[in-house]
């Protein structure tokens, strides 16, 4: 399949934990919710010149939210955590 690597990957995931695994070489990013770990693969390789090691998806859940008296649901996402064989990715080399 030959699907846009841009809507594949839609953003990385910049929290203190994601960023404490840059250290081990690995990545975190927000993927399309039709994503599968080929694909993420194939858009990471493309989107940063990198060789990629290893993928592991995970679904996040949805969250009960609550604003004042009312009460709903934060929305659910998948994120994939993208081990590299070689080469870094800064998030700026992303030219679009």
């Amino acid at each position: 399949m030959n699907i846009n690597p841009y809507k594949i990957i839609l953003e990385p995931v910049l929290t203190e934990k994601s960023v404490n695994l840059k250290e081990m070489n690995k990545y975190v990013f927000k993927v399309n919710d039709n994503a599968n770990k080929n694909s993420v693969k194939q858009a990471v390789e493309t989107l940063f010149k990198v060789k990629v090691g290893g993928v592991r998806i995970v679904n996040t859940k949805d969250k009960k939210a609550r604003v004042g008296r009312y009460e709903g649901y934060r929305s659910g996402w998948k994120k994939a955590i993208v081990t590299l064989k070689e080469g870094k990715i800064e998030y700026t080399d992303v030219k679009k």
